[in-house]
């Protein structure tokens, strides 16, 4: 069995992911996936996660988990969404690293399911929004105070990534942007639910509808109708074109109330964010989505 972890990042998409997919949840079976509801495992997970950690977990955990989360027998590829999986907002980021906790973690989720190949989902996003929403989420007074001093140009998503390709390099990962998104959402869901790229599923536009016009939207689903056959690329580019014409500005201007962080750094931190991104489509065993 494959069993795929979506471990956010936190201040992403809100667990829109995992509520698009187990709408999909008739024709998802079929295929062998299962996507059980999060209120079935996250508390489980986290309990034996950090069980996991203090003392060891018992030889039973994979039968006991799959019987708690009411796994169908048969099920090839199993879907698990926690933004907290790698911990809590506060420990998102510490001594200058994202997610320090994640390479411990996920070789526990490896040794849970022991017998299934594990696979990482991550959205990534641009420390200039995400560290102030992080502090903010933490109730610290200020980034700085957040990530306890130091530079936060020096904090990188590839530095974390070449962490978990170093030291768990049996496990696949999967990343993208979640300033993206919008155009690449209907990838992400089937990259995750493992299934044919021309497979249509429910919700793949479900984040147009928050930056797309109405009518823009009306005639956007008009043309995919018409024609059912395109390709991932020739999607985005309709996406693009309609977003050209129909986007709602308010909607694709993000509104940064950020006491303390400069116009300067956050347009420093998205230059490095760009770079780092083209750095992680190198670090071996990592797959990045993009439009």
């Amino acid at each position: 069995m494959q069993v795929i972890i979506h471990a956010g990042a936190h201040k992403t998409d809100d667990d829109k992911l995992v509520k698009c997919l187990m709408g999909n949840e008739p024709i998802l079976s079929e295929l062998g996936t299962a996507v059980p509801h999060p209120n079935s495992y996250r508390k489980l997970l986290r309990d034996l996660l950090n069980e996991g950690l203090q003392s060891g977990l018992p030889a039973d955990t994979r039968a006991r988990v799959l019987e708690k989360m009411r796994v169908p027998e048969g099920t090839e590829r199993l879907i698990l969404s926690n933004h907290g999986f790698f911990g809590t907002p506060r420990m998102a980021v510490n001594s200058g690293l994202f997610y320090p906790a994640a390479v411990a973690r996920l070789r526990l989720f490896q040794e849970i399911f022991h017998l299934d190949d594990v696979e990482l989902f991550l959205a990534l996003r641009d420390p200039g929004g995400l560290l102030p929403a992080l502090a903010h989420e933490a109730r610290a007074h200020s980034v700085s105070e957040y990530i306890g001093g130091g530079e936060p140009r020096d904090i990188l998503w590839s530095d974390m990534l070449s962490r978990i390709s170093r030291e768990v390099p049996d496990l696949p990962v999967t990343v993208w942007c979640n300033e993206d998104t919008p155009l690449i959402w209907g990838e992400v869901l089937r990259e995750m639910a493992g299934v044919d790229a021309t497979l249509r599923l429910d919700g793949e536009f479900y984040l147009l509808h928050e930056i797309m016009s109405g009518a823009g939207m009306k005639r956007f689903l008009a043309y995919v109708d018409q024609h059912p056959d395109m390709s991932e690329v020739q999607r985005r580019r309709v996406i693009v074109a309609f977003l050209d014409k129909f986007a709602k500005e308010e909607a694709l201007d993000e509104e940064l109330d950020l006491p303390g962080w400069t116009d300067s750094m956050i347009e420093d931190l998205s230059v490095i964010y760009d770079e780092d991104c083209e750095a992680i489509g190198h670090i071996p065993g990592v797959t990045m989505i993009t439009p």
